[in-house]
């Protein structure tokens, strides 16, 4: 995962927009998750997103992590009928993933 911007003071609170330079790939990066309710976490080189996909009348998606949101493009093959609203796990290479910070 990589940091985009000027790092900021110990213990001060940001706000981030996250970039994923992955397609969600049905069967291969994602999938349903073991359970309902958002996370994030780390696994070896990956990044894993959990929360609940919401799809777009443009062939975009977007993952809900609690209050945030994460924009996923979606490849072949897809999606399943009922995705759209489920709760589901997306793996990124870490190395694809970026965290931007801004102020409000």
């Amino acid at each position: 995962m990589l940091w985009q911007g000027a790092l900021g003071a110990a213990g001060e609170e940001h706000h981030v927009e996250w970039t994923v330079d992955e397609d969600i790939v049905w069967g291969t990066n994602a999938g349903p998750a073991d359970s309902a309710g958002p996370s994030l976490s780390q696994d070896g080189d990956h990044i894993v997103f959990q929360g609940r996909l919401n799809l777009t009348e443009d062939g975009a998606a977007f993952l809900e992590l609690g209050a945030t949101s994460v924009l996923f493009d979606v490849a072949e093959p897809a999606l399943p009928d009922d995705a759209d609203g489920s709760w589901i796990e997306v793996r990124a290479d870490r190395s694809g993933v970026s965290v931007w910070p801004y102020r409000l």
